[in-house]
């Protein structure tokens, strides 16, 4: 029985999603449509891991997904600006700005972002986003699992497997055809409410 409980304890702390995560409020629907945005480029789902540069361990995983509108699933997430409406761990009007924003708030001194972008059928996209936005807030540690659970529920992604770990979910999604990577390193402070604070300043201004 010990070895069970302590077996649990390793793998949330190894796991760190959603640690601290900031709760707020769910936007109203009359801002979150006033917030949305198209992409113009494919439909298409992309899968953002943050690793531990120390541990190389999985720390998050979010999904963004380029449908009839662009939105970030980020269970139990910890980046969120007040420009950025949220309703059930779903960020709304990521806009090209904001996505960079995003990705670039995770990297720093003690993390890296590994960006994977697949292209799929605008029905895809659109059961995917159904998906997510039904799907309500998850509760911390859960991000891979439940970024999982709408993965496995889509047509072609039913290789996906079921886990609690970022980094598996990363390999499993790695092995699905047409998925481009990319890696992003930065020093900055290991402090995001920094990060937060700058790109906040820049929303103002503009």
């Amino acid at each position: 029985m010990m070895s069970r409980i302590f077996a649990g304890l390793a793998m949330f702390a190894l796991v760190g999603c959603g640690a601290g995560a900031d709760m707020r409020p769910d936007a109203s629907p009359e801002v979150i449509s006033s917030a949305s945005y198209r992409h113009s480029g494919p439909t298409a789902l992309t899968l953002y891991t943050m690793i531990n540069n120390r541990s190389g361990a999985g720390a998050h995983t979010s999904l963004m997904i380029n449908g009839s509108q662009r939105v970030i699933f980020d269970p139990a997430g910890t980046v969120r600006l007040s420009a950025v409406p949220e309703r059930g761990d779903v960020l709304y009007g990521i806009t090209p700005g904001v996505a960079d924003f995003y990705a670039r708030a995770h990297a720093r001194e003690t993390y890296h972002v590994v960006i994977q972008t697949i292209e799929v059928s605008p029905e895809v996209a659109e059961r995917a986003l159904r998906l997510a936005v039904t799907n309500g807030p998850v509760a911390s540690a859960q991000c891979a699992m439940s970024t999982a659970a709408i993965l496995r529920q889509l047509p072609g992604f039913q290789s996906i497997g079921s886990t609690w770990f970022p980094k598996r979910l990363m390999d499993d999604f790695a092995e699905l055809p047409g998925v481009q990577t990319t890696k992003i390193f930065e020093n900055d402070s290991d402090d995001k409410a920094v990060a937060i604070a700058q790109f906040e300043q820049v929303l103002v201004g503009q």
